[in-house]
């Protein structure tokens, strides 16, 4: 008998869910020795795992660099390890002893995550770990183009787990997964927190879900060759950071801006690179490539190489060709280089000068990279403390790989897979997500200081309105006295109003 992908999908999701509610029940009751070992079992087990899942994650998806995609995958398993190994999750995690407050941690519950197709592997490590680093369970639902190689990670990071002693169930996917599945797994009351990675629609229905959320922004990043910079050096990098995993990474440079003082050693030295360089018939060439749709990226140029895009586009370049450029001096969401690319495709952007230049990156990132990343190579520090100050990302990476660089390989940022927009791009935090963004803290705090609430005046009344009036219960008992004093029977109320009129003004 045939079923429903859809039905089939939900109720794999469904049954996922309330196992890893039940293993998170008996897992929060781990100590943290406990958890630190499986903890590294499965670390080792991924790390262990890295080029095999990188190749099954290049033929499933046809994206990136076998080579590149194995070292994501040790990023997400040993790297992210080592920044989160001695991080304390379970129990008291820290005591002020002069303020007299301690501090325990404890899990949020169970983790809805959702991978994207561009690193379906290395982010399925990542979020695995720091889930149970911070005691809870996962629940996963992968792309639908790169389900084989997500659920084969997971699978390798139960595995460990299990062996190492977790519950059965901690870690779960959606092995048959469809976007009905992945909308109840956001708003299942079984679930605790989303870990959401992907498109913009998914990010806000992760946000829009009822449940605590940690989502990523776009990443349109621009990277500013600054006059002092060490072209060369500067060059050498973006190229090698353009073509990692053939730009899968979010935070990948995606726009050029140099200055124009360095504009001919800038192009030289690209073209030393293997950087090939458009004409204007072939750059409308590519840009038909790049959005057959004005303003939607072609999903088919996603992940591939700068020379089999180039083919696609009906453009003859060398086969070693690293990436290819076109000189562009238009911003918006219908000018095909410069909106966020996923591939090894370059505008060039001139600046006359540093705020020229900070226009240029302030326009781009607005286009749909607010919040994300900015990357900038420049000899003067000055200049890096006023982009710092002025431009609105959350991390600035200076003279180093920004793909790399901003998920901590290069740079002392946290190594993480899923990388905060803040404010600026609408997300809860500017942080690299790493395992304390997933525990919660409860605080024991002792009174240390001694305070006189001051006693209520003998003269207070709650008697609603009349509280205002210090004697209102005054007069109203000799009301009560004169009316006792007439005779009800030949009441004159103008008389009775009289009396009551003149008593009133006496406590005025």
């Amino acid at each position: 008998m045939n079923f429903d992908h859809d039905l089939q999908s939900i109720q794999e999701m469904r049954s996922a869910v309330q196992r890893a509610n039940e293993a998170q029940k008996k897992f929060e009751e781990f100590t943290q020795d406990q958890v630190d070992h499986i903890v590294k079992k499965v670390a080792d087990a991924a790390f262990q795992q890295s080029y095999r899942l990188a190749e099954m994650a290049v033929a499933e998806t046809d994206m990136g660099v076998v080579e590149h995609k194995e070292i994501k995958n040790q990023v997400g398993s040993r790297d992210v390890y080592e920044s989160i190994k001695d991080e304390k999750t379970v129990g008291i995690i820290h005591e002020d002893k002069m303020n007299q407050v301690t501090e325990f941690a404890y899990p949020f519950g169970v983790v809805a995550a959702i991978i994207p197709t561009t690193n379906p592997t290395s982010t399925a490590f990542f979020k695995t770990l720091i889930s149970l680093k911070s005691r809870n369970a996962i629940v996963v639902s992968p792309h639908p183009s790169a389900v084989k190689c997500t659920v084969e990670a997971l699978k390798v990071c139960h595995e460990a787990a299990i062996e190492a002693g977790a519950p059965e169930g901690i870690i779960g996917w959606i092995s048959k997964p469809s976007m009905a599945a992945t909308t109840e797994l956001m708003s299942h009351k079984g679930i605790n927190v989303i870990l959401a990675t992907g498109g913009g629609g998914l990010v806000k229905a992760a946000y829009s879900s009822g449940k605590p959320a940690y989502g990523v922004g776009p990443g349109n990043v621009p990277v500013y060759l600054e006059k002092s910079c060490d072209v060369k050096r500067a060059v050498e990098m973006v190229v090698a950071s353009k073509t990692f995993d053939n730009g899968t990474i979010c935070a990948t440079e995606q726009a050029i801006v140099v200055d124009q003082n360095v504009k001919e050693m800038t192009i030289r030295e690209l073209k030393n690179n293997r950087a090939y360089l458009l004409n204007n018939e072939e750059k409308q060439k590519l840009e038909n490539t790049i959005s057959p749709i004005k303003g939607k990226l072609n999903p088919k140029i996603v992940g591939r190489s700068a020379s089999r895009i180039a083919k696609m586009a009906g453009i003859e370049v060398p086969s070693d060709t690293s990436v290819l450029i076109a000189e562009e001096d238009k911003i918006g969401k219908e000018v095909p280089f410069s909106i966020e690319k996923l591939s090894p495709i370059f505008p060039l952007y001139t600046s006359k000068n540093e705020d020229d230049a900070k226009r240029i990156c302030l326009e781009l990132l607005n286009l749909g990279g607010r919040g994300h990343t900015l990357s900038l190579h420049t000899s003067d520090d000055g200049v890096a403390k006023r982009f710092g100050k002025e431009m609105p990302v959350s991390r600035l990476v200076v003279n180093t790989l920004s793909s790399i660089g901003a998920v901590g390989g290069t740079t002392g940022l946290k190594p993480s897979l899923t990388l905060g927009c803040g404010s600026y791009g609408g997300n809860i935090t500017s942080d690299n997500i790493t395992a304390r963004h997933l525990m919660n803290t409860k605080r024991l705090a002792y009174g240390i200081k001694d305070i006189d609430i001051p006693k209520p005046s003998s003269t207070s009344s709650s008697k609603g309105k009349d509280s205002m009036n210090p004697k209102a219960d005054d007069i109203e008992k000799i009301i009560e006295k004169v009316l006792k004093n007439i005779d009800t029977q030949e009441v004159d109320t103008e008389q009775v109003s009289s009396i009551v009129n003149r008593v009133v003004s006496q406590y005025q």
